[in-house]
């Protein structure tokens, strides 16, 4: 087993406007992709249980092109509320780092 931070080459997160917040994984070897993405174990549902949403609200592509995934959720917040601990989106990856993959 490997965690996702391992095989990819970046993690990240970004704000898609002010509601939404995008995750960016990619790889820079595409047997490396090719694992991830035929485990099974990242998904539309896994990313919801990271961040405590039902699937549906999830937005989920596998970019076989680019070897890169690409999911969006709703922000907790809104970019720019009093509440708003991460106004640019950039911290909200940490989550999907730990993710096993066989």
């Amino acid at each position: 087993m490997a965690t996702l931070a391992r095989l990819a080459r970046l993690i990240r997160s970004k704000n898609a406007g002010p509601f939404e917040l995008t995750f960016d994984i990619m790889f820079d070897d595409a047997a490396k992709y090719r694992r991830v993405k035929e485990s099974g174990v990242l998904t539309r549902e896994a990313v919801a249980a990271c961040y405590g949403l039902p699937p549906e609200r999830v937005k989920f592509f596998f970019c076989d092109n680019a070897l890169a995934i690409k999911a969006s959720i709703p922000r907790p917040v809104f970019q720019g509320d009093l509440a708003d601990s991460d106004g640019h989106g950039g911290q909200q990856y940490a989550p999907l780092m730990d993710i096993e993959v066989p």
